[in-house]
């Protein structure tokens, strides 16, 4: 049986896509930076389910990131029916605060490795009779956001480029499917660097990683092109559009400012 690929699986989102993942009978290739983490979850999901459960530790932030995870699949004949694109990070407070090699490494990973990764398994998917591309993105990608600025901007890429392949690959056996969540109960506000005003914003909004994984792999497999995370999130979505870009930026300034 083919596999799915999930980035950033160690923790989180990518973990509770991982489970959900296994829960409908897929073997799994799992890759993050931690071994020690990927080890425990790889563990802890063959054990409960009894699926097969392959892990690569390895930072995809390199430059070689994409093209290492491609070799180790080629290398060692696992066939990719599902390619989970949910590593990325982001980073917090004034643009100056953080050097270009920084910014430049968040990019990397949230930009050209997902870019990259896509790239290199598209053809392979293609092969299979049913294949899927899932994209993690944000409810950052439908607004500019001060203090936040490089990351919705990332986002925002996802989003729009998730949506122009799914109308490319539309006869094909492959479907993209872009999901937006938006404040999620992980690690991402400790490693982004989340300010007080922020936290306390995103605790009142707070989804569970396995609520959001749910309703990720429910469209997966529904074959949407995007789905936004939570009726409040949607709604957020919604007034984003409606109301003048200058006030909905100048909220979310004093949010993380």
């Amino acid at each position: 049986m083919p596999f799915a690929l999930i980035t950033g699986a160690s923790k989180g989102i990518g973990k509770s896509i991982a489970r959900a993942l296994a829960s409908r009978g897929y073997d799994l290739l799992l890759v993050a930076r931690s071994e020690e983490l990927l080890r425990t979850v790889s563990e802890e999901i063959s054990t409960g389910s009894g699926i097969t459960c392959h892990f690569l530790a390895i930072d995809l932030a390199g430059e070689q990131g994409a093209s290492a995870v491609y070799a180790w699949c080629q290398s060692n004949h696992f066939p990719v029916s599902i390619l989970v694109n949910n590593a990325g990070y982001g980073l917090s407070g004034a643009f100056e605060k953080y050097s270009a090699g920084a910014h430049s490494e968040m990019l990397h990973l949230n930009i050209i490795t997902l870019v990259s990764l896509t790239r290199l398994f598209l053809p392979d998917l293609k092969k299979q009779p049913a294949s899927y591309i899932l994209n993690i993105a944000s409810s950052a990608a439908y607004q500019a956001v001060p203090f936040l600025s490089a990351y919705a901007a990332s986002k925002a890429f996802v989003l729009n480029f998730s949506r122009g392949l799914f109308h490319e690959l539309k006869g094909t056996s492959v479907s993209v499917t872009c999901v937006c969540p938006g404040p999620t109960d992980t690690h991402f506000i400790d490693r982004a660097n989340i300010g007080k005003k922020g936290q306390k914003a995103a605790a009142r909004f707070n989804m569970s990683p396995e609520t959001v994984a749910h309703i990720a792999v429910d469209s997966l497999f529904k074959r949407k092109a995007e789905v936004i995370a939570g009726g409040i999130n949607k709604l957020t979505a919604f007034f984003i559009w409606l109301l003048p870009k200058r006030l909905v930026e100048s909220v979310a300034k004093k949010l993380y400012d």
